[in-house]
């Protein structure tokens, strides 16, 4: 394979990458339209902890287990700056 066919695979990996991130807000907005509706509080940081170990227990590599924490904090942290704003 060469460098450009890499390049290609990799390009494709960021897009689908990019698709997961904004159906991920978008169904996080849609969460939280149902959670205001009924008074359900926004964030449950116990729920957004069980996520990540739930992650990286699924997880099987080569990303490793701090990777997958500190990638799905990030996301996280990301999705809420989405909705809420900075």
């Amino acid at each position: 394979m060469s460098v450009a066919d890499y390049r290609s695979r990799i390009s494709e990996a960021d897009r689908e990458l990019l698709a997961a991130m904004n159906r991920r807000i978008t169904l996080v907005r849609e969460l939280h339209e149902h959670k205001r509706a009924e008074g359900i509080p926004l964030q449950d940081p116990a729920r957004e902890e069980q996520l990540v170990v739930e992650l990286q227990a699924a997880n099987h590599g080569p990303l490793s287990s701090e990777g997958v924490a500190a990638l799905f904090r990030h996301v996280l942290d990301l999705t809420r700056k989405e909705i809420h704003g900075p």
